[in-house]
């Protein structure tokens, strides 16, 4: 079975061919445009502008895919896409390409939640890897703990209440005058900045639960940066900015600690984009080494929004009996989507 996977939630479009028949699933090929420098003008994602542009790059990237791998359209056995959550109008797109491809084609089509591709990514190139563990799901939008005992069956243990963890750096970054996107170049100016230089609040982490909450963190650093005035000097931008990282990996790591002395699972895996970030990285390892599990991030390629995770959760469903493979119309977006719908998507 030849599963073709297309990513369009927000501002990068993905496509990737997965072989799902072999015991583990095997990627042939892969093609990713990221609209970064598209939205950089306007400080963040422009739905209208991310949907457009999406338009424009399937199909040289399906057609890329294909030919990468040497595979004729005859060949794909099914279209496998991000259905939610996302931008409704970027999903549209997405869901309209890979609906004309399965019916032009005369192939079942699949819905893939966009978290799913991301809780399964560290699967991608790692055989050694497997269930059940604890799962940290970090991105934009996204901060959530959960138990994962197999393919579809995933426990939710905590989530963030307000921001997530990746709405914390872009905010925090905008708030220092840094360009979109905003996470990685707050990270970049922390490493010259003092971590301990401003005692920023760490919420929810003396409560016993294992939710998140970052919005107070973001009042805090706008006060804090306030309080500077028009022009501060750059030490004490780097200093808030390290500081601002301190707190967000702080919360991310105690979180993640409790919820392995909680459940006792032996594996933690971290997925999403902000599980990029070098300083998390090295916070989750050291508290790894301390619990005596073991850790597993996905290749830094796949952090990001990628065609490549759709087509291997797809192919990971089907594998299980999962799939729900069905006729090739009309498919539903679902711009708010529980990772728990995805048990029975």
């Amino acid at each position: 079975m030849l599963m073709l996977g297309i990513e369009t939630s927000c501002d990068e479009t993905g496509v990737a061919l997965v072989q799902a028949n072999a015991p583990t699933p095997q990627l042939l090929a892969h093609a990713l445009h990221s609209q970064i420098a598209a939205h950089v003008p306007y400080g963040g994602v422009v739905p209208e502008l991310a949907s457009r542009d999406h338009i424009r790059r399937l199909v040289p990237l399906t057609q890329q895919v294909l030919a990468q791998a040497g595979v004729a359209p005859a060949e794909v056995g099914a279209v496998a896409v991000t259905a939610g959550p996302g931008l409704a109008g970027a999903l549209l797109v997405g869901t309209g390409f890979a609906t004309g491809l399965a019916q032009a084609w005369g192939v079942p089509l699949m819905a893939v939640h966009h978290l799913e591709g991301h809780l399964l990514s560290p699967f991608i190139g790692q055989p050694a890897l497997t269930f059940p563990f604890l799962a940290l799901l970090v991105s934009g939008g996204h901060t959530q703990l959960m138990a994962v005992h197999g393919v579809g069956r995933y426990e939710l243990l905590g989530q963030t209440l307000d921001d997530a963890a990746g709405e914390a750096f872009d905010k925090s970054a905008k708030l220092l005058g840094l360009p979109y996107p905003g996470g990685p170049a707050l990270a970049k100016m922390a490493q010259q900045g003092n971590a301990r230089a401003f005692d920023l609040p760490r919420p929810l982490l003396q409560q016993p639960n294992l939710d998140f909450s970052f919005a107070g963190l973001k009042t805090a650093v706008a006060t804090r940066r306030r309080a500077m005035g028009d022009q501060p000097p750059a030490q004490a931008l780097a200093d808030l900015a390290a500081s601002t990282q301190a707190a967000i990996v702080d919360v991310l790591m105690q979180k993640s600690r409790r919820a392995l002395q909680q459940t006792q699972l032996p594996t933690m895996v971290v997925a999403g984009g902000v599980g990029a970030n070098a300083a998390l990285r090295e916070a989750l390892n050291a508290m790894a080494l301390e619990q005596k599990v073991s850790i597993h991030y996905p290749d830094l390629a796949w952090c990001t929004d990628n065609g490549a995770m759709i087509a291997w959760a797809a192919a990971m469903r089907w594998q299980a009996g999962l799939a729900n493979l069905g006729p090739a119309r009309g498919l539903p977006v679902q711009p708010r989507w529980s990772l728990a719908g995805a048990e029975s998507a």
